[in-house]
């Protein structure tokens, strides 16, 4: 069958939008400085990806029902339920696009299919997407443009995550996201919300606990060995303030904020202890061996293969001699 791809010139508005990903932390030959991911008037091009597996190709659609992420899904019910929803999205598309009605309960539905089919190369070949500074708005409404945000949930482009949240979480960032308005502004708020009940709990420790929030950010801080008892509260308070942003050693500022408030639930007996087992790693009081354990460097005795197994060794009121001698050579640093 023959087709045709028509564009248009008109104006677009929809809350699916695909935008430039912009992360300002991220060095991006200064363009970060600007707020900007791409230099004006650049464009990225992307065809829909296509693995190849000897003769066979495979468009990543996510409009097929026998890709291995359909076939895949563990339990029956979830993926029934998937592949009843993309027989209905395909049933629409091939009734708008080529004048043809199917039933999708139909045994032969796949071989009725005139234009999605998995290998009409023809078709899926044509489909691309083209992005710059500027928002593409993309209308569900439209069939192409549904194709597209199917194709785009699936990973079919590598430059265009699935969502805000998908970027931000993607080692290597993309240049683009698919922006689902109100998915993106609850993952942002979400992260709002997370940082300020941390800078909360600060304020909360500054102002009633200090002896807490010194063993607080020597735990959260890569380098918390740095932290003496002598350090002032408001160094404290900045360095933590700092690190709760994601601008200390921790650069997200969601993992940031929750590792802060999870040092923060600890209760004062377990965070000391992890602190102390911290700093005697950094001061080789205690020491790893070649056979995977964790030994006390001068008595050599054998007190687990991690941290958490020390902090529940030291624990134990049999081990209190250990513990006071570690306490004693750790607290010899924090005094200094």
């Amino acid at each position: 069958m023959s087709f045709t791809l028509v564009e248009t010139t008109t104006i677009k508005r929809s809350p699916v939008t695909v935008k430039p990903y912009f992360d300002g932390r991220l060095s991006n030959m200064g363009l970060e400085n600007y707020g900007l991911s791409l230099f004006e008037g650049v464009t990225h091009y992307e065809q829909l990806a296509c693995l190849e597996n000897g003769n066979t190709k495979r468009y990543v659609t996510g409009l097929n029902e026998f890709a291995p992420d359909v076939r895949n899904i563990p339990n029956v019910e979830q993926r029934e339920a998937r592949i009843k929803e993309i027989r209905t999205t395909v049933a629409e598309l091939e009734k708008i696009l080529a004048a043809n009605v199917l039933d999708i309960e139909d045994p032969e539905f796949w071989n009725k299919v005139s234009l999605l089919r998995p290998d009409n190369h023809e078709f899926w070949g044509k489909i691309d997407m083209k992005c710059g500074n500027s928002p593409i708005f993309l209308d569900p409404s439209d069939p192409y443009d549904l194709i597209k945000i199917h194709a785009i949930n699936a990973g079919g482009f590598s430059i265009i995550a699935k969502s805000y949240e998908d970027a931000r979480s993607r080692q290597k960032a993309p240049k683009f996201y698919l922006d689902k308005y109100e998915d993106t502004i609850s993952t942002k708020t979400e992260g709002k919300k997370l940082r300020n009940k941390a800078l909360a709990e600060l304020q909360k420790l500054f102002d009633k606990n200090t002896s807490k929030l010194l063993y607080v950010a020597k735990l959260v801080d890569v380098g918390g060995a740095q932290y003496k008892k002598a350090t002032p509260n408001d160094v404290l308070y900045d360095n933590m303030d700092v690190f709760i942003m994601g601008e200390g050693t921790e650069k997200s500022a969601n993992r940031a904020a929750q590792s802060f408030l999870d040092a923060c639930n600890l209760d004062m007996e377990t965070l000391k202890l992890r602190v102390i087992v911290k700093d005697a790693t950094y001061y080789k009081v205690i020491v790893s061996k070649a056979d995977g354990f964790i030994y006390h460097k001068d008595k050599g005795s054998l007190l687990g293969r991690n941290q958490a197994d020390v902090v529940e060794y030291l624990k134990n009121p049999l081990n209190e001699e250990i513990l006071t001698d570690i306490t004693k050579k750790v607290e010899k640093y924090w005094n200094s």
